[in-house]
């Protein structure tokens, strides 16, 4: 641990990835972003951590990878004193910052344990309902939604089983099995493996996990502004954030309320063409289901936002307090490259169409002087994928 601990606080662009419990390799950041494997959270080199500091994810940078086990590991055993998710850093971005004349900082989410912002709200939702004495958690997304309940669990001590559709990529099944989850398979879409879910929480008594739409899940997304107010010297212009089914959106909003911001800071929600939801919606002033998906931006990939999620929006934006936003897969994309040649650090396009909005000086952030980005981050981007969407989406020049 000494070693690993001196090698990384001197080391700005190399992390440790353990592919033997017994043995560490330095080797590039741009390699080591990927999950360490679960090798690594049986490991008996740190045994006086204990179980909370083990998950079988680790955030993809060496220094805060080291600091969360130590808070993992400073944290009370109490599930109802137990917070999941982890504080993450706020930092300024000085090549947005001299882009746009203004202050923007990156709310760095994607170092999340289990890799995206979905932590906090889904973590906050199983916690209480392990609380109120539930042992099974069930969830119906194989994406972030699902990487973070089936964390919640592991780090709890209940199962957790996970409905996925026929078309889920091999990788979520991989990722889930890491973190001890049950991965039943049902379905040929989101549509048909929810409703099994639901009916197997309901056959099981299990605890039902909506990847978005759920109140504790949102007051646990609100975190996020909480953490804002004791970040910052006082309240930002602007918050930017993408979309999709609406659940971080709505954390927000209801966190700037908690802080008092909600008549001084404007949300900026940025999603890609071909998974505008909220958008659309907005622009009809009614609920609109998109016919498909068509975005490599997956992440965003809900067909009908929250009700009340767009209630809440068209509420704000009817007032100039929420401006929606649309950007191009290749504006995402090059997002997430810059992203990664100026932060080291990998993001799916889904938290690339908000990074976007900087890049690309969206209207909604003219006149801003102090803007945060949303870095949600993303569990399933690795160099591979992020180096095919190079090449088939390709970049725009600068």
């Amino acid at each position: 641990l000494k070693i690993v601990t001196q090698a990384a606080s001197s080391l700005r662009y190399h992390t440790f990835r353990c592919t033997d419990p017994n043995q560490f390799q330095l080797m590039p950041m741009a390699v080591a972003l990927s999950r360490l494997p679960v090798a690594a959270a049986r490991s008996s080199l740190l045994p006086q951590l204990g179980r909370a500091a083990y998950p079988p994810f680790y955030p993809r940078c060496g220094s805060t990878f080291l600091s969360s086990m130590a808070e993992a590991a400073s944290q009370p055993t109490s599930v109802s004193e137990k917070q999941l998710h982890i504080e993450t850093p706020l930092v300024r971005s000085r090549s947005l910052s001299a882009k746009l004349g203004a202050e923007v900082y990156l709310k760095l989410d994607c170092l999340q344990p289990s890799g995206s912002f979905k932590l906090r709200g889904i973590g906050h939702t199983v916690r209480t309902a392990v609380m109120n004495g539930a042992k099974l958690i069930v969830c119906s997304s194989g994406g972030n939604a699902g990487l973070a309940a089936a964390y919640s669990a592991w780090s709890l001590g209940v199962e957790c089983v996970v409905v996925l559709p026929s078309t889920s990529p091999p990788v979520a099944h991989k990722l889930l099995s890491e973190l001890g989850a049950k991965v039943v398979v049902h379905g040929d879409v989101f549509d048909e493996a929810d409703k099994y879910a639901r009916e197997f929480t309901i056959a099981q008594n299990g605890c039902y996990v909506h990847p978005f739409d759920q109140d504790s899940t949102w007051r646990g997304h609100a975190t996020l502004v909480e953490e804002l107010a004791n970040q910052l010297p006082e309240a930002p212009d602007a918050i930017v954030t993408c979309a999709g089914g609406g659940g971080l959106v709505m954390g927000i909003l209801q966190g700037l309320e908690l802080v008092g911001w909600q008549d001084t800071t404007k949300v900026i929600c940025s999603e890609t063409l071909g998974a505008a939801s909220l958008y659309r919606s907005l622009e009809a002033k009614e609920l609109v289901t998109l016919p498909a998906i068509t975005s490599v931006a997956k992440s965003l990939g809900a067909l009908r936002v929250s009700e009340t999620v767009f209630k809440k929006c068209l509420e704000r934006s009817s007032v100039g307090l929420l401006v929606s936003h649309l950007v191009s897969d290749q504006e995402a994309v090059t997002a997430c490259v810059r992203l990664a040649n100026e932060a080291r650090l990998l993001v799916e396009p889904a938290c690339g169409a908000a990074l976007a909005c900087a890049e690309f000086k969206a209207p909604g952030l003219d006149g801003c002087k102090t803007i945060v980005i949303e870095v949600c981050g993303g569990s399933l981007i690795d160099v591979a994928t992020l180096n095919n969407l190079i090449y088939t989406i390709g970049v725009v020049k600068e």
